[in-house]
């Protein structure tokens, strides 16, 4: 093992070069002769282990930021209960600049995705500390172990369901929300202890200086195959491939967030998402069909209720095109990390309604309720700073064209910097200041 330019050999811990009164080790990956790769070593863990301290880093501010702009605080939206301290960090999310979302998310999903070549490898690298015998030799040691299963075990399922949330694969157990924002707790808290006790020895590695202790010498020593096999592939061509596949995937990913001629890159993207060519040709995430919505629904008959006011009103599609009608350029940004660049639109002003409804300049936030019956997301709930936004829109038309089906004719909220999923389609009812 090459470590600070010396070759150091140490008994590793628990069997790794003679235990005392351990006991022999089974067979198979217990078997300190089973990991036989030249490739292990404490400076290729060192750099894999430093590129997911930074990578992870990101991870964890963008997808805070994701969570923040979901408005979790508001009742119709927040579908992670009793969060309880772990929402300290909210804010009322911003409609400045309007591709704020697109960006967080695009790069949060991104680089989530180009991680996993890095994180696999990475679990690769270490897998024969996972192996030690005795399994546990101590409290110590047992609680040195259960960190690492919540570890290992907190990161795959992060990297797992947020993969299967981007594909638009809901085979969760339950809501993607709670389940992917406590997994990512447990995986953060997990992480940052393992940081804060590895990144120095890390460190210390890459610059070529000796293990402080005989243990910390040990635990290097843990990481070298005892009886390697000959080498076929060097560890800065290993390093090379984990890059390589790293930006092959950011390559085939980062097309969905940037959108427009560039989504056509986004081999990794859900197919099928773009209803056809036209005005109305841009993704959707659920179509009408999808989301239950039938003729009726959305035909002659449709009445929009504006109420939470001192007066209720309703308004017929004519009525509501009888009113001052104004345009936005703003892009569709989704949590599964696709965005469209920006469309136009057109409609009346959410602040437009709320004043009619009998609310002045300070309209409060507004309760938004769908007439959609399959599926989750039937209501949502936007802050009052995205109702007043002059360019918060419930929108009639896009690009010059009636909304089709499946963007949420006859009408549909489309806020700037919102999540896509809050930009409910075929709305019914607007209750400004009002509750589920």
């Amino acid at each position: 093992m090459d470590d600070g330019g010396k070759t150091v050999r140490a008994a590793a811990p628990g069997g790794r070069g003679g235990g005392t009164g351990a006991g022999r080790a089974p067979g198979g990956p217990f078997r300190p002769g089973f990991w036989r790769s030249p490739l292990r070593g404490p400076r290729l863990t060192s750099v894999l282990g430093l590129v997911l301290l930074c990578g992870v880093s990101v991870l964890f501010v963008t997808g805070l930021l994701s969570y923040a702009a979901y408005n979790p605080g508001l009742a119709g939206n927040d579908r992670t209960p009793d969060k309880g301290l772990l929402g300290f960090y909210l804010f009322p999310w911003p409609t400045e600049p309007r591709w704020l979302y697109r960006l967080t998310q695009g790069v949060h999903v991104t680089l989530g995705v180009a991680l996993v070549p890095v994180l696999l490898a990475k679990l690769w690298s270490v897998i024969p500390r996972l192996f030690v015998w005795p399994p546990v030799r101590s409290l110590t040691h047992a609680l040195d172990r259960l960190s690492l299963l919540l570890l290992v075990g907190g990161g795959l399922f992060v990297f797992a369901t947020g993969i299967l949330n981007i594909q638009l694969e809901y085979v969760f157990p339950g809501s993607f929300y709670p389940l992917h924002f406590y997994g990512s707790w447990v995986f953060t808290a997990a992480f940052a202890a393992h940081a804060a006790l590895r990144a120095p020895r890390a460190l210390r590695v890459l610059r070529g200086r000796r293990a402080r202790t005989a243990e910390e010498a040990a635990a290097l020593a843990a990481l070298t195959a005892p009886e390697p096999a000959a080498p076929t592939l060097s560890r800065r061509g290993a390093l090379a491939a984990v890059g390589a596949g790293s930006l092959l995937l950011a390559a085939t990913t980062a097309g969905q967030s940037l959108g427009g001629p560039l989504r056509s890159t986004a081999l990794l993207a859900p197919r099928g998402r773009e209803p056809g060519g036209g005005p109305n040709g841009f993704q959707i995430n659920k179509t009408a069909a999808a989301a239950g919505i039938r003729a009726a629904d959305i035909g002659a008959d449709w009445r929009l209720t504006v109420a939470g006011g001192p007066r209720e009103l309703v308004f017929t599609l004519e009525e509501l095109l009888e009113l001052p009608q104004h345009r936005a350029a703003l892009p569709i940004a989704c949590v599964e990390g696709w965005s469209t660049s920006d469309q136009l639109w057109s409609g009346v002003r959410l602040a437009d309604l709320a004043s009619l409804a009998g609310w002045g300049r300070d309209a409060p936030g507004v309760f938004v309720e769908s007439a959609q019956r399959a599926g989750a997301f039937r209501s949502a709930a936007l802050r009052a700073n995205q109702v007043r936004d002059p360019r918060s829109l419930l929108a009639l038309r896009v690009n010059g064209a009636w909304l089709s089906a499946d963007h949420g004719r006859p009408a549909r909220v489309i806020v700037p910097a919102n999540p896509g999923v809050h930009n409910t389609k075929w709305v019914t009812r607007l209750a400004f200041g009002g509750t589920p």
